[in-house]
């Protein structure tokens, strides 16, 4: 298709199948030939020349079409030796004749692939009238609009507008739009007409504004929708939005909602009608962001232990630049507490003039007046977030000075402060929630046994060399030096109570001693050798304890270290620079998006309960955890922005999008789209991109807009957002800049399938091999701990994991199947399935009656007459996903039950198990492995018995959806759908956890 034909109607479509184009026809064989295609005057044959067959032969009747198929959905287009040749937008199948053959072929582009499918579709459903034209018939819905908005703009009623007039109105239906590009339009327009002069007449602004506004990729999802050709009405909008968006719950009053909400014109709002204006609205709106709304609020449990959650933390939060010579200001604090930020670090120096500084370099322009910034927290504390707020001070100053400070934070906060003691009889911190607008101090304290008014404690907190006043040059030395000690006064020490700083010495001297209010501070160098070398027990130490890692003083820039690779051992307070753009703060932005931004995540259950197993540097599947398939089909950008420092090259900009996912080490991954070649600043890109993702609670999807022909810098734009936010369907993505601040009207448009979703299937890899397949059987499994009596108990859950496993995998494998022989992809609903084969059935006068008895809980599909091969097997297929779901719904509670009291049986070893292991003679690593393999059995029974109850759940879900789909569809017979099945998914039971820290030292 050339560059500059843009499709905007079926009539331009049935205009470029009526003079033909060349496509690849696909054998059975799997061999590829070239041939012209093109459909016949009289719209009722599609053809293909040169074919060794008869000109007869050589066509498909357009009333013999049953269905077509967007992708390599059919056996041919999935087999081996073509799935790599081609990209799957450019390929599509047309199942035709009562025997259902289908006629595979590949476009050289995702538009002539569009174009051809959505005429075909229009013909098949339409017959082989030609499409109104523009002027007349329904399409005057959206004509008539354009046409009002320029009569109210034609002030002087004479008919004709001035072009400057014209391109503001165009700017302002679509804001995004650049004046040059509207400007352009109208002169290509008005030369193509030989009408050049200053005026625009109705004709021309209504030609103008659909050739500008009317974007392609939305116009053919509309269509493929539409059950009046160019427009959706209440039916056809609820299909979309229950089959594609996955939305729940969704009735004719809410659709009615939406089309009063985004449609324009006054004639569709009243008929209930939502045109490609109105679709595109809607689809760019807040309503269909690709972020779950329900992020938008606090929506995690905030009664868990305050070790529970990731904090957002800042570090040198006043400084504006570099860490070194950055000057210093308030707007620091303020701009960090605006976006949700629960920890703050204040370094205190003495100040001249007897008042204590914060500082957070070495120069003397990085300081501001202690009493200043404490002002300024205490404003703006809880104007983002009700949760408690943690100070954490780095004391420089002299005693006299830090009783300054005491006074100062005691005033302005007052019954703000938290300055509870702690209970020796409890052994968490208490939750989120219990500290709602509350202040810690976290710093050190004067030991018990000091009565003084000032005591000397061991100074190795984070932060600039004591010695190191500001404003000094670096590295000069006073005579002394030695290990850091600091005197303390009383005052300042009594503001601690929850947060004590104390000394790290190492894992197991701290998990032996150290008090659940005791918090341990690691440079990032530090802690970096701990996730390298003991991942593990730093999983555990970090279930009951605070950590705070903070950047190392090398990073003179404020650059950022990457907060994924200590998150994903659990530690809570990962310090960033917040002045500091890139990746790692779009990293740390996009992640606590996800609980109303309020600066609390709760980390994954495997890093929560006491006992679990969990290896954070983990490159394959986790014990318990289902994997995930993410397809991402990026379709197009709008509205992007030229990269810093492209300047010199002109208006040229060649961009790709770049997908990454950031997580556990088995879920890093990374891929990109083609380059859209001048594609400007609204490319189509038409790309399916997918990743496993194996822990999606601690993932997160960024993706990246580069440019591949840049000078200076390539980036573009970006967007970070944790997977478990995502939501499926067609979405807008929202752009940012280098900064994160929002692009005006910069998105990319794209298509979200996730397995294990609402609205998504389970992910399946086709072919698996037999090593793969058995390591998924041991991730499944339970070990050996070497103690006799635990084995006996974990023995004896074998048989019921194994039930759980093939309950599970039974019914995955038999819906995988009849998606695909629906022609559909593995994340699709049962619902598009039972829709997709009332659509073969409808379209055929010949076609066998098939009809789903409604009656029954789990409605059989029974066909009446001869059935041809292809139809056979779908039913034969829907008959295996009804006897395996039965299977696995009437089994599920006894294997659920089974595999609980397997745990409870195991973890009531739990406290004995030291003393059980010494018992027979296990030591050092043999010691080590030995509660490894406890661990891993807990979790494996845990994981399992929540992955049963959840596809029970949803198996449920897919009988409500037959029945849901039979009843609309027409195909089912003898009543509505079940009483007895809820659309909703059945919760999973918590599992408890027992007070106390893990002495298993495992995680």
């Amino acid at each position: 298709m050339p560059n500059d034909r843009k499709i905007t109607s079926t009539a331009a479509c049935i205009s470029l199948m009526l003079e033909g184009c060349e496509m690849k026809k696909v054998r059975s064989n799997s061999r590829m030939y070239n041939r012209f295609f093109l459909l016949d005057p009289d719209m009722r044959y599609l053809r293909w020349e040169p074919s060794k067959k008869d000109s007869e032969k050589a066509k498909i009747e357009i009333k013999s079409v049953r269905e077509v198929r967007v992708g390599k959905k059919t056996p041919v287009l999935r087999s081996n030796g073509l799935s790599d040749q081609f990209p799957d937008e450019c390929a599509f199948s047309i199942i035709y004749g009562e025997k259902y053959e289908s006629l595979d072929l590949v476009a050289s582009s995702a538009d002539v692939v569009n174009a051809w499918v959505m005429g075909l579709r229009y013909l098949v459903s339409y017959g082989k009238h030609t499409p109104e034209a523009p002027e007349a018939g329904h399409p005057g819905l959206r004509i008539s609009w354009i046409s009002s908005v320029f009569h109210v703009a034609d002030l002087e009623k004479a008919g004709q507008i001035p072009v400057a007039r014209a391109v503001q109105l165009v700017k302002a239906l679509n804001p995004g739009m650049k004046v040059s590009t509207i400007e352009l339009k109208f002169k290509e327009l008005q030369k193509a007409v030989e009408r050049p002069g200053s005026d625009v007449a109705c004709d021309l602004f209504v030609e103008a504004y659909c050739d500008l506004c009317t974007r392609p990729e939305i116009f053919f999802l509309l269509v493929q929708f539409s059950s009046n050709k160019e427009s959706l009405g209440l039916k056809d909008l609820l299909t979309f939005l229950e089959v594609e968006q996955g939305m729940e719950g969704v009735t004719e009053e809410k659709c009615l909602e939406i089309i009063s909400k985004y449609e324009p014109s006054s004639e569709g709002r009243e008929k209930g009608f939502l045109t490609v204006d109105g679709f595109t609205r809607y689809l760019l709106s807040l309503d269909c962001s690709i972020f779950d709304p329900q992020h938008r609020r606090v929506c995690q449990d905030m009664t868990q232990p305050l070790s529970h959650y990731y904090i957002s933390s800042a570090h040198g939060a006043c400084l504006r630049e570099d860490s070194s010579w950055g000057s210093a200001g308030l707007g620091g604090y303020v701009a960090a507490l605006r976006v949700g930020c629960r920890s703050l670090e204040l370094v205190a120096w003495d100040g001249p003039e007897g008042e204590p500084l914060v500082s957070g370099g070495r120069s003397a322009a990085s300081r501001v007046a202690f009493r200043s910034a404490v002002g300024v927290i205490e404003r703006y504390a809880f104007e983002a977030s009700d949760y408690p707020l943690i100070l954490c001070l780095t004391v420089r100053c002299s005693p006299g000075q830090q009783r300054l400070m005491a006074q100062c934070l005691r005033k302005t906060l007052g019954p703000k402060l938290y300055l509870e003691l702690p209970s020796p009889e409890e052994a968490y911190l208490p939750s989120p929630e219990t500290l709602k607008g509350k202040i810690l101090i976290k710093g050190r304290k004067l030991p018990p046994n000091c009565h003084e008014s000032e005591g000397e404690v061991t100074d190795d907190e984070e932060g600039p060399e004591p010695w190191q006043r500001p404003g000094e040059a670096d590295g000069q030395l006073p005579g002394g030096g030695g290990r850091r000690r600091l005197r303390l006064s009383r005052e300042l020490s009594e503001l601690v109570s929850l947060c004590q700083a104390v000394s790290f010495q190492d894992l197991k001297a701290s998990q032996r001693g150290q008090r659940y209010w005791e918090l341990c501070s690691f440079s990032e160098v530090e802690a970096g050798r701990l996730v390298a070398e003991c991942p593990a027990e730093l999983v555990s130490y970090n279930k009951r304890f605070l950590s705070r890692v903070y950047p190392s003083p090398l990073r003179i820039d404020a650059s950022n270290m990457n907060p994924q690779d200590f998150w994903k051992c659990g530690c809570q307070m990962v310090a960033m620079n917040f002045q500091t753009p890139g990746l790692m703060a779009d990293l740390h932005t996009g992640w606590f998006r996800q609980n109303g931004a309020c600066g609390y995540v709760l980390r994954p259950a495997l890093m929560r309960e006491e006992v679990s197993y969990f290896s954070a540097n983990a490159k394959d599947s986790l014990p318990g955890v289902p994997a995930q398939l993410l397809h991402l089909r990026v379709i197009s950008g709008q509205n992007l922005p030229k990269p810093r420092g492209s300047g010199a090259k002109g208006d040229v900009v060649e961009p790709y999008v770049c997908a990454q996912i950031h997580g556990v080490p088995a879920d890093c991954a990374e891929r990109r789209t083609k380059t859209a070649l001048q594609g400007g600043d609204s490319p189509v890109f038409e790309e399916t991109l997918e990743f496993q993702v194996n822990l999606p609670e601690l993932a997160l999807l960024r993706l990246v807009v580069l440019d591949d022909d840049y000078i200076g810098d390539e980036f573009i734009a970006q967007y970070s957002i944790p997977f478990e936010c995502l939501q499926s369907g067609y979405r807008h993505v929202p752009l940012h800049s280098l900064a994160g601040d929002l692009l005006p009207h910069a998105a990319l448009f794209v298509h979200v399938a996730i397995a294990d979703r609402p609205g998504g299937g389970k992910g399946h890899r086709r072919g698996r091999p037999g090593r793969k397949g058995r390591r998924l059987r041991e991730y499944t499994s339970a070990k050996a701990t070497g103690v006799k009596a635990i084995d006996e108990v974990f023995r004896a859950a074998s048989q019921p994991l194994r039930e759980a496993t093939d309950l599970r995998e039974n019914v995955q494998n038999a819906l995988v199947s009849f998606k695909e022989l629906c022609g559909l992809t593995p994340a699709a609903t049962v619902k598009q399935c039972i829709l997709t084969v009332a659509a073969w059935l409808l379209r055929s006068e010949s076609a066998p009656s098939v009809t789903l008895d409604l009656a029954q809980q789990y409605p059989p599909m029974e066909a009446q007459g001869p059935v041809p091969e292809l139809l056979r097997k779908v039913l034969t297929a829907y008959e295996t996903t009804i006897h395996t779901s039965r299977t696995l719904i009437e089994s599920a509670d006894a294997v659920h039950s089974k595999l609980l009291q397997a745990q409870q049986a195991g973890m009531d070893f739990h406290k004995e198990l030291h003393h059980l292991e010494a018992q027979e003679g296990l030591k050092g690593r043999k010691l080590q492995k030995a509660l490894e393999s406890f661990a891993w059995n807990i979790t494996v029974l845990k994981g399992q018995a929540d992955l049963l109850k959840q596809a029970k759940a949803e198996a449920l879900d897919n009988l409500w959806q037959i029945h849901n789909s039979g009843q609309s569809c027409g195909i089912g017979r003898n009543g509505s759908a079940s009483p007895e099945l809820s659309r909703g998914r059945a919760p999973l039971d918590p599992v408890s956890e027992t007070e106390g820290g893990s002495d298993t030292g495992s995680c």
